[in-house]
């Protein structure tokens, strides 16, 4: 399983609160990464795609290099340092108003060991009179440093030349392209589940920080990787815990970004932690991965936990509490051992393969002869006989949407039992199914009298 990349790759690094996200949004053209006046907002790094004067690259923006981290400080440290060690140029974001820190020299003797070429660019440069201040970044050892205003924008199009014509003289390596054929799989579920170990190991790296610290991951993460010779976009995202609404700060923004991955997936991995069992948030979730349309399967973590006793109430309540993705096959794994990993992916193929099934009109009404039969029609709406189920056809895929056209409106009752009839002569294990009723009450004897009048 290897990470796919086709773009040369300029990481973004300084210690904590200088400005990196936001002179990244800026060098992005878009508010891509998450911006905020607490420090050790960004944790994992994150790459945007950038292209500026007919190059193209990857910007890759970190967390705070401090070097006397530890604890999680310390991870955001392996990751930021990891993003310098991969890249091909090196942007190096000090604070003109703070001047030149132990930590920032700390960061360039770092820099210098590693052989790469490095810009270094002094942000807070709102105005002339901080030219000043910016220059004395020299003692760096880095090279001229660069004034910028990422909040202003000032010169941010001349570090980007700079940057682009850097690209230019190093030569970058060719990287594999990335497939954008790709499917999308987000992994989704509350804080601290497990999510992150499992992203990793799916996309064969320590990409993401795992820590026991609830709320960990601040942003959805995606990595393009190979499993088993398939490319796949694996998106590691923020826990749900709250409403968008309830939320504030970085949570929010995580919050937001989760549900837009998921929205954006082809297939959402939802993980439980199955030795606490399915939690109210767990339901609200599965609630909203049915919502979506998109393909799912659960992934029940920490699998290796739990006692026979204990794994058959687990799958009792998950049966229970999840009925609103009662079609998603469950997988029992350890994302922390590695243990059951192996049977995920080969779940949300057939999911995908589900979720992308057409099913030809001749066939679909062929089996919605025999799938009537004993299922009681009776009208919903008003007096009358009961209803009539003319043809069916299959709108779209991508989740499938049955379209049963009708004499009059059924009762909830009666299009559950067609979707489970549907199931068991289709499958559609790990998708989701929309069974739609069009109702076209037949004309009376006295609307057809009057259209013959006309």
């Amino acid at each position: 399983m290897t990470e796919a990349r086709s773009r040369p790759v300029v990481a973004v690094v300084g210690r904590a609160n200088v400005g990196k996200s936001t002179l990244v949004n800026r060098l992005v053209g878009r508010r891509l990464a998450i911006e905020h006046e607490a420090p050790g907002v960004t944790r994992d790094r994150q790459g945007y795609a950038v292209e500026w004067s007919g190059s193209a690259f990857t910007l890759v923006d970190t967390g705070g290099w401090e070097p006397k981290a530890k604890g999680l400080t310390a991870k955001v440290v392996a990751q930021a340092a990891e993003a310098a060690h991969t890249a091909d140029v090196i942007v190096f974001v000090g604070d003109a108003t703070t001047g030149i820190t132990d930590d920032d020299m700390a960061v360039a003797r770092s820099l210098r060991r590693a052989g790469v070429s490095v810009i270094v660019a002094v942000n807070k440069v709102d105005g002339p009179a901080m030219e000043l201040e910016a220059a004395r970044f020299e003692r760096l050892g880095l090279g001229a440093p660069y004034p910028v205003s990422a909040l202003h924008g000032r010169r941010s199009g001349d570090l980007l030349d700079l940057i682009t014509s850097t690209l230019r003289d190093v030569n970058p390596a060719p990287r594999e392209p990335d497939d954008e054929s790709a499917p999308r799989i987000a992994i989704v579920g509350r804080p601290n589940v497990g999510k992150s170990s499992l992203f990793n190991k799916l996309v064969g790296d320590e990409r993401t920080i795992v820590d026991p610290t609830p709320g960990t991951t601040r942003d959805a993460v995606d990595v393009v990787a190979k499993v088993n010779g398939t490319s796949y976009r694996f998106v590691d995202t923020a826990g749900m815990r709250k409403k968008a609404r309830q939320s504030e700060g970085p949570e929010y923004y995580g919050l937001v970004r989760s549900l837009r991955a998921l929205d954006e997936a082809d297939a959402a991995i939802v993980m439980i932690d199955a030795f606490e069992g399915p939690t109210e948030q767990d339901q609200k979730i599965a609630e909203r991965v049915s919502e979506s349309g998109r393909a799912a399967i659960i992934a029940l973590n920490k699998w290796d936990l739990l006692d026979e006793e204990l794994r058959e109430n687990v799958e009792r309540d998950v049966a229970d509490r999840l009925r609103f993705l009662s079609w998603a096959p469950l997988v029992r794994t350890s994302a922390k051992t590695a243990r059951g990993v192996s049977k995920i992916m080969p779940a949300v193929d057939k999911a995908l393969v589900s979720w992308r099934t057409r099913i030809p009109t001749a066939e679909l009404n062929a089996w919605l002869r025999d799938a009537l039969s004993g299922v009681p029609l009776h009208r919903t709406r008003g007096p009358g006989p009961d209803v009539k189920v003319r043809y069916a056809t299959q709108a779209r895929t991508a989740p499938p949407e049955v379209v049963l056209f009708t004499t009059a409106h059924i009762s909830e009752g009666a299009r559950r039992a067609i979707e489970r009839r549907f199931r068991e002569r289709f499958g559609m294990e790990g998708s989701p199914v929309r069974i739609i009723v069009r109702a076209r009450t037949p004309r009376s004897a006295q609307q057809r009298h009057a259209d013959k009048a006309k």
